[in-house]
Protein backbone atom coordinates (compact mmCIF):
# COMPACT_ATOMS: atom_id res chain seq x y z
CA UNK A 1 0.00 0.00 0.00
CA UNK A 2 1.23 3.31 -1.15
CA UNK A 3 1.68 6.06 1.35
CA UNK A 4 -1.55 8.41 2.14
CA UNK A 5 0.95 11.34 1.17
CA UNK A 6 1.50 9.93 -3.07
CA UNK A 7 -2.12 10.64 -3.31
CA UNK A 8 -2.70 13.73 -1.24
CA UNK A 9 -0.67 16.17 0.41
CA UNK A 10 -1.40 18.59 2.26
CA UNK A 11 0.32 22.18 0.71
CA UNK A 12 0.36 26.02 1.70
CA UNK A 13 -2.61 25.99 -1.39
CA UNK A 14 -4.49 23.63 0.08
CA UNK A 15 -4.83 19.60 -0.30
CA UNK A 16 -2.95 18.70 -3.48
CA UNK A 17 -3.53 15.42 -5.71
CA UNK A 18 -0.13 15.08 -7.54
CA UNK A 19 -1.05 11.89 -9.76
CA UNK A 20 -3.95 14.12 -10.75
CA UNK A 21 -2.56 16.98 -10.51
CA UNK A 22 -5.67 18.88 -8.94
CA UNK A 23 -6.54 20.77 -5.05
CA UNK A 24 -9.16 20.11 -3.14
CA UNK A 25 -10.90 23.22 -2.16
CA UNK A 26 -7.61 25.52 -2.73
CA UNK A 27 -6.86 28.88 -0.85
CA UNK A 28 -5.65 30.53 -4.16
CA UNK A 29 -6.44 30.17 -7.66
CA UNK A 30 -4.90 26.83 -9.42
CA UNK A 31 -4.89 24.74 -12.50
CA UNK A 32 -7.55 22.77 -11.59
CA UNK A 33 -9.72 22.17 -8.55
CA UNK A 34 -12.13 20.26 -6.68
CA UNK A 35 -14.76 22.31 -4.41
CA UNK A 36 -16.47 20.42 -1.71
CA UNK A 37 -19.43 23.25 -1.13
CA UNK A 38 -20.29 27.07 -2.10
CA UNK A 39 -19.13 28.36 1.14
CA UNK A 40 -16.36 31.60 0.55
CA UNK A 41 -13.55 29.59 2.28
CA UNK A 42 -13.72 26.61 0.65
CA UNK A 43 -15.23 28.22 -2.78
CA UNK A 44 -13.17 30.55 -4.27
CA UNK A 45 -13.19 32.57 -7.76
CA UNK A 46 -10.21 32.13 -10.22
CA UNK A 47 -9.52 28.66 -10.96
CA UNK A 48 -8.49 26.78 -14.10
CA UNK A 49 -11.06 24.81 -13.84
CA UNK A 50 -13.82 23.82 -11.10
CA UNK A 51 -15.13 20.27 -10.62
CA UNK A 52 -18.30 20.34 -8.05
CA UNK A 53 -22.23 19.55 -7.91
CA UNK A 54 -23.98 21.39 -9.85
CA UNK A 55 -25.52 23.47 -6.88
CA UNK A 56 -22.23 24.50 -5.86
CA UNK A 57 -21.08 25.60 -9.05
CA UNK A 58 -24.65 27.90 -9.14
CA UNK A 59 -23.82 28.83 -5.93
CA UNK A 60 -20.39 30.20 -7.33
CA UNK A 61 -22.41 31.99 -10.04
CA UNK A 62 -24.80 33.66 -7.48
CA UNK A 63 -21.78 35.05 -5.32
CA UNK A 64 -18.57 35.59 -8.20
CA UNK A 65 -20.27 36.08 -11.32
CA UNK A 66 -20.80 33.21 -14.36
CA UNK A 67 -17.24 33.53 -15.43
CA UNK A 68 -15.90 32.56 -11.61
CA UNK A 69 -13.58 30.47 -13.51
CA UNK A 70 -12.39 28.86 -16.68
CA UNK A 71 -14.34 25.98 -17.32
CA UNK A 72 -16.45 23.75 -14.82
CA UNK A 73 -17.52 20.34 -14.72
CA UNK A 74 -20.82 18.92 -12.75
CA UNK A 75 -20.63 16.07 -10.92
CA UNK A 76 -24.08 14.66 -9.54
CA UNK A 77 -23.50 12.43 -6.20
CA UNK A 78 -22.51 9.20 -6.65
CA UNK A 79 -20.75 9.95 -10.11
CA UNK A 80 -17.23 8.78 -10.77
CA UNK A 81 -14.74 11.12 -13.09
CA UNK A 82 -11.36 10.26 -13.60
CA UNK A 83 -8.03 11.78 -14.50
CA UNK A 84 -4.28 10.49 -15.14
CA UNK A 85 -5.59 6.72 -12.97
CA UNK A 86 -7.47 9.11 -10.21
CA UNK A 87 -10.76 8.51 -9.39
CA UNK A 88 -12.83 11.13 -7.50
CA UNK A 89 -16.26 10.99 -6.43
CA UNK A 90 -18.60 13.06 -4.57
CA UNK A 91 -20.79 11.75 -1.81
CA UNK A 92 -23.21 14.00 0.45
CA UNK A 93 -21.61 16.00 3.36
CA UNK A 94 -25.22 17.51 4.89
CA UNK A 95 -23.44 20.60 5.32
CA UNK A 96 -25.67 23.05 2.85
CA UNK A 97 -26.86 22.59 -0.42
CA UNK A 98 -24.83 20.56 -3.07
CA UNK A 99 -22.00 20.27 -0.20
CA UNK A 100 -20.23 17.09 -0.91
CA UNK A 101 -17.64 15.00 0.58
CA UNK A 102 -14.18 14.30 -2.24
CA UNK A 103 -13.82 10.45 -2.63
CA UNK A 104 -10.15 10.13 -4.28
CA UNK A 105 -9.31 6.79 -5.18
CA UNK A 106 -5.47 6.05 -6.73
CA UNK A 107 -3.56 2.74 -6.85
CA UNK A 108 -5.84 0.81 -4.17
CA UNK A 109 -5.86 4.14 -1.53
CA UNK A 110 -8.93 5.51 -0.83
CA UNK A 111 -9.20 9.47 0.48
CA UNK A 112 -12.18 10.88 2.28
CA UNK A 113 -12.16 14.49 2.65
CA UNK A 114 -15.38 15.57 4.27
CA UNK A 115 -15.03 19.20 3.73
CA UNK A 116 -17.64 20.77 6.11
CA UNK A 117 -20.62 18.22 7.19
CA UNK A 118 -22.91 17.73 9.55
CA UNK A 119 -24.72 14.66 10.97
CA UNK A 120 -28.25 15.94 11.88
CA UNK A 121 -31.28 15.79 9.40
CA UNK A 122 -31.43 19.13 7.68
CA UNK A 123 -34.66 19.81 4.84
CA UNK A 124 -32.53 21.32 2.48
CA UNK A 125 -29.69 18.57 1.46
CA UNK A 126 -29.28 14.77 1.61
CA UNK A 127 -27.46 13.37 4.76
CA UNK A 128 -23.85 13.26 5.51
CA UNK A 129 -23.12 9.72 3.59
CA UNK A 130 -20.02 7.71 5.68
CA UNK A 131 -17.44 6.25 3.20
CA UNK A 132 -15.10 3.45 4.54
CA UNK A 133 -11.59 4.52 3.59
CA UNK A 134 -8.31 4.32 4.86
CA UNK A 135 -7.78 8.13 5.34
CA UNK A 136 -10.33 10.56 6.57
CA UNK A 137 -9.61 13.93 6.57
CA UNK A 138 -12.07 15.70 9.01
CA UNK A 139 -12.96 18.90 10.10
CA UNK A 140 -12.99 19.94 13.73
CA UNK A 141 -14.52 23.53 13.68
CA UNK A 142 -16.57 22.38 17.06
CA UNK A 143 -14.07 19.77 18.69
CA UNK A 144 -14.16 20.00 22.03
CA UNK A 145 -16.15 18.11 24.25
CA UNK A 146 -18.20 21.19 25.17
CA UNK A 147 -20.11 21.19 22.41
CA UNK A 148 -23.20 18.90 22.20
CA UNK A 149 -25.72 20.71 20.49
CA UNK A 150 -29.89 20.65 20.93
CA UNK A 151 -31.95 19.68 17.91
CA UNK A 152 -32.19 22.08 16.05
CA UNK A 153 -36.40 21.80 15.76
CA UNK A 154 -35.93 22.29 19.62
CA UNK A 155 -34.41 25.43 18.83
CA UNK A 156 -36.92 26.80 16.18
CA UNK A 157 -39.85 26.16 19.26
CA UNK A 158 -37.93 28.30 21.47
CA UNK A 159 -38.09 30.95 18.79
CA UNK A 160 -41.83 30.71 18.33
CA UNK A 161 -42.23 30.30 21.78
CA UNK A 162 -40.62 33.98 22.25
CA UNK A 163 -42.81 35.07 19.45
CA UNK A 164 -46.26 33.96 20.84
CA UNK A 165 -45.06 35.68 24.38
CA UNK A 166 -43.82 38.90 22.54
CA UNK A 167 -46.30 39.25 19.57
CA UNK A 168 -45.20 43.53 20.18
CA UNK A 169 -41.86 42.45 19.09
CA UNK A 170 -40.24 41.67 15.77
CA UNK A 171 -37.93 39.07 15.97
CA UNK A 172 -34.75 39.11 13.90
CA UNK A 173 -32.71 35.83 13.71
CA UNK A 174 -29.11 36.68 12.48
CA UNK A 175 -28.71 33.31 10.03
CA UNK A 176 -25.60 33.14 7.46
CA UNK A 177 -26.68 33.97 3.95
CA UNK A 178 -25.75 30.67 2.53
CA UNK A 179 -26.96 27.73 4.01
CA UNK A 180 -28.15 28.52 7.49
CA UNK A 181 -31.08 30.98 6.76
CA UNK A 182 -32.30 28.39 4.02
CA UNK A 183 -32.55 26.06 6.74
CA UNK A 184 -34.02 27.58 9.48
CA UNK A 185 -36.78 28.65 7.51
CA UNK A 186 -38.00 25.54 6.09
CA UNK A 187 -37.52 24.51 9.75
CA UNK A 188 -39.95 27.30 10.55
CA UNK A 189 -42.28 25.49 8.20
CA UNK A 190 -42.06 22.25 9.09
CA UNK A 191 -43.18 23.72 12.71
CA UNK A 192 -46.45 25.03 11.21
CA UNK A 193 -45.33 28.82 10.82
CA UNK A 194 -47.06 29.72 7.34
CA UNK A 195 -47.07 33.12 7.69
CA UNK A 196 -45.07 35.37 5.49
CA UNK A 197 -40.87 35.28 6.61
CA UNK A 198 -39.09 38.32 5.87
CA UNK A 199 -36.14 38.19 4.43
CA UNK A 200 -32.95 40.97 4.46
CA UNK A 201 -31.96 41.54 0.37
CA UNK A 202 -28.95 40.07 0.99
CA UNK A 203 -30.35 36.11 0.97
CA UNK A 204 -32.94 37.08 -1.95
CA UNK A 205 -30.96 35.46 -4.36
CA UNK A 206 -29.59 32.43 -2.49
CA UNK A 207 -33.77 31.74 -1.38
CA UNK A 208 -34.06 32.03 -5.35
CA UNK A 209 -31.33 29.27 -5.98
CA UNK A 210 -32.57 27.24 -3.22
CA UNK A 211 -35.87 27.46 -4.71
CA UNK A 212 -34.39 26.36 -8.09
CA UNK A 213 -33.11 23.18 -6.87
CA UNK A 214 -36.50 22.16 -5.70
CA UNK A 215 -36.15 23.46 -1.63
CA UNK A 216 -39.87 24.76 -1.31
CA UNK A 217 -39.09 27.97 1.31
CA UNK A 218 -43.17 29.03 1.35
CA UNK A 219 -44.29 32.89 1.31
CA UNK A 220 -41.07 35.36 1.97
CA UNK A 221 -41.32 38.87 1.65
CA UNK A 222 -38.39 41.27 1.51
CA UNK A 223 -37.99 42.77 4.94
CA UNK A 224 -38.29 46.67 3.71
CA UNK A 225 -39.83 48.90 6.34
CA UNK A 226 -41.84 52.34 4.81
CA UNK A 227 -41.55 55.38 6.61
CA UNK A 228 -43.79 55.22 9.95
CA UNK A 229 -45.24 51.74 9.52
CA UNK A 230 -42.71 49.40 12.14
CA UNK A 231 -46.23 48.44 13.67
CA UNK A 232 -46.56 46.37 10.53
CA UNK A 233 -43.45 44.06 11.59
CA UNK A 234 -44.28 43.73 15.54
CA UNK A 235 -44.76 40.09 15.80
CA UNK A 236 -43.19 39.12 12.51
CA UNK A 237 -40.03 36.81 11.89
CA UNK A 238 -37.23 38.72 9.74
CA UNK A 239 -34.07 36.82 9.04
CA UNK A 240 -31.20 38.46 7.95
CA UNK A 241 -27.19 38.66 7.91
CA UNK A 242 -25.28 38.12 11.43
CA UNK A 243 -23.62 41.28 10.68
CA UNK A 244 -27.02 43.64 9.66
CA UNK A 245 -28.25 42.53 13.71
CA UNK A 246 -25.88 44.57 14.77
CA UNK A 247 -25.97 47.59 12.82
CA UNK A 248 -29.00 50.78 12.16
CA UNK A 249 -30.47 48.52 9.85
CA UNK A 250 -32.30 46.36 12.70
CA UNK A 251 -33.45 50.12 13.89
CA UNK A 252 -36.14 49.99 11.60
CA UNK A 253 -38.22 47.21 13.00
CA UNK A 254 -40.60 47.34 16.34
CA UNK A 255 -38.77 46.83 19.14
CA UNK A 256 -36.35 43.86 17.60
CA UNK A 257 -35.60 41.33 19.33
CA UNK A 258 -32.12 40.07 18.26
CA UNK A 259 -31.54 36.43 17.71
CA UNK A 260 -28.91 34.79 16.34
CA UNK A 261 -28.40 30.72 15.41
CA UNK A 262 -24.85 29.86 15.28
CA UNK A 263 -23.17 26.55 17.17
CA UNK A 264 -21.21 29.41 18.60
CA UNK A 265 -24.36 30.20 20.53
CA UNK A 266 -23.44 27.14 23.21
CA UNK A 267 -20.99 29.73 24.48
CA UNK A 268 -22.85 31.95 26.59
CA UNK A 269 -20.09 34.68 26.61
CA UNK A 270 -20.43 34.45 23.16
CA UNK A 271 -24.15 35.43 23.15
CA UNK A 272 -23.67 38.37 25.88
CA UNK A 273 -20.91 40.06 24.04
CA UNK A 274 -23.19 40.61 21.00
CA UNK A 275 -26.23 41.22 22.63
CA UNK A 276 -28.35 38.58 21.68
CA UNK A 277 -31.28 38.13 23.54
CA UNK A 278 -32.26 34.81 21.98
CA UNK A 279 -29.55 32.51 21.65
CA UNK A 280 -30.29 29.85 18.65
CA UNK A 281 -27.54 27.00 18.81
CA UNK A 282 -28.06 25.75 15.83
CA UNK A 283 -25.22 24.72 13.58
CA UNK A 284 -23.91 23.45 9.88
CA UNK A 285 -21.18 21.69 11.84
CA UNK A 286 -20.90 18.74 13.40
CA UNK A 287 -20.25 18.61 17.20
CA UNK A 288 -17.88 17.00 19.59
CA UNK A 289 -20.82 13.66 19.52
CA UNK A 290 -21.07 13.91 15.79
CA UNK A 291 -17.30 14.28 15.18
CA UNK A 292 -16.45 11.15 17.68
CA UNK A 293 -19.19 8.69 16.48
CA UNK A 294 -18.61 9.46 12.84
CA UNK A 295 -14.68 8.16 12.96
CA UNK A 296 -15.94 5.24 15.42
CA UNK A 297 -18.32 4.41 12.48
CA UNK A 298 -16.49 4.62 9.78
CA UNK A 299 -12.50 3.26 10.90
CA UNK A 300 -10.33 4.41 8.98
CA UNK A 301 -6.75 3.97 9.09
CA UNK A 302 -5.89 7.04 9.40
CA UNK A 303 -7.38 10.73 10.32
CA UNK A 304 -6.36 14.20 9.34
CA UNK A 305 -7.86 16.77 11.29
CA UNK A 306 -8.26 20.56 10.08
CA UNK A 307 -9.52 23.67 10.56
CA UNK A 308 -10.65 23.67 14.57
CA UNK A 309 -10.44 22.42 17.25
CA UNK A 310 -7.52 19.89 16.81
CA UNK A 311 -5.51 18.92 20.14
CA UNK A 312 -8.95 17.61 21.61
CA UNK A 313 -9.71 15.40 18.46
CA UNK A 314 -6.01 14.19 18.17
CA UNK A 315 -6.10 13.39 21.95
CA UNK A 316 -9.56 11.55 21.46
CA UNK A 317 -7.75 9.09 18.92
CA UNK A 318 -4.84 8.76 20.76
CA UNK A 319 -7.39 7.33 23.90
CA UNK A 320 -9.42 5.45 21.19
CA UNK A 321 -6.48 3.90 19.52
CA UNK A 322 -6.96 6.09 16.35
CA UNK A 323 -3.46 7.03 14.19
CA UNK A 324 -4.66 11.04 13.78
CA UNK A 325 -2.54 14.07 12.64
CA UNK A 326 -3.20 17.45 12.27
CA UNK A 327 -3.33 19.38 8.89
CA UNK A 328 -3.02 22.98 10.17
CA UNK A 329 -4.21 23.98 6.70
CA UNK A 330 -4.34 28.27 6.49
CA UNK A 331 -7.24 30.04 4.71
CA UNK A 332 -10.54 27.93 6.40
CA UNK A 333 -11.97 30.44 8.48
CA UNK A 334 -15.24 30.69 8.90
CA UNK A 335 -17.35 33.78 9.65
CA UNK A 336 -19.24 33.33 12.77
CA UNK A 337 -22.83 33.14 11.17
CA UNK A 338 -21.81 29.92 9.05
CA UNK A 339 -21.17 27.90 11.91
Amino acid sequence: MPKPESTLCPSPTGLYCPPGNFYIDPVRPVERAVITHGHSDHARSGHGAVVATAETLAIMATRYGEDFAGGTEAVRYGQTIERDGVEVTLVPAGHILGSAQAVVRAKGMTIVVSGDYKRRRDPTCPPFEPVKCDVFVTEATFGIPVFNFPEASDEVARLLKSVAQFPERTHLVGAYALGKAQRIICLLREAGYDKPIYVHGAIEKLNTLYERFGVDLGPLEPATVEKGKKKDFAGAVVIAPPSSIDDRWSRRFADPLPAFASGWMRVRARARQRQVELPLVISDHADWTELTTTLEEIKPGEVWITHGGEDALLRWCELHGQKARALSLIGYDEEEGEV
